[in-house]
């Protein structure tokens, strides 16, 4: 539970830190990264449910791009629900912002690891 919640922070700071970059992603304030570092998280949450030799066969046969349309979709639909984060370019936004997401998040964690402040299981 602990570990949720800090991915919740950990992508809403991400999303903060992609929205000052030239991405098309817009985030209104702090709360609002909050509210979509959650809604993120819950649905790819779901995704952790399925074991992890069924998540990978399709990741490595589509070399993966079904994660990268499944983390666009998440990101979309994110926008869509969340008033106060907006895509300003559409599905170019939700490609680019999907992608940083991604990059971004690997960072924070890998530092949060690095510095001891998060033990991963």
């Amino acid at each position: 539970m602990i570990y949720f919640l800090i991915s919740i922070v950990v992508t809403a700071v991400s999303l903060l830190i992609i929205s000052k970059l030239p991405t098309g992603v817009e985030v209104v304030n702090p709360f609002i990264a909050l509210i979509a570092g959650g809604i993120i998280g819950a649905i790819n949450s779901f995704w952790g449910l399925f074991p992890t030799w069924l998540r990978a066969i399709p990741a490595v046969l589509s070399l993966g791009l079904i994660p990268l349309f499944g983390s666009i979709i998440v990101f979309g639909l994110t926008a869509w629900l969340v008033e106060g984060f907006r895509l300003r370019w559409g599905i170019m936004s939700a490609i680019i912002g999907a992608i940083a997401l991604a990059i971004v998040n690997s960072i924070l964690f890998f530092i949060l690891n690095q510095t001891g402040l998060l033990q991963t299981v």
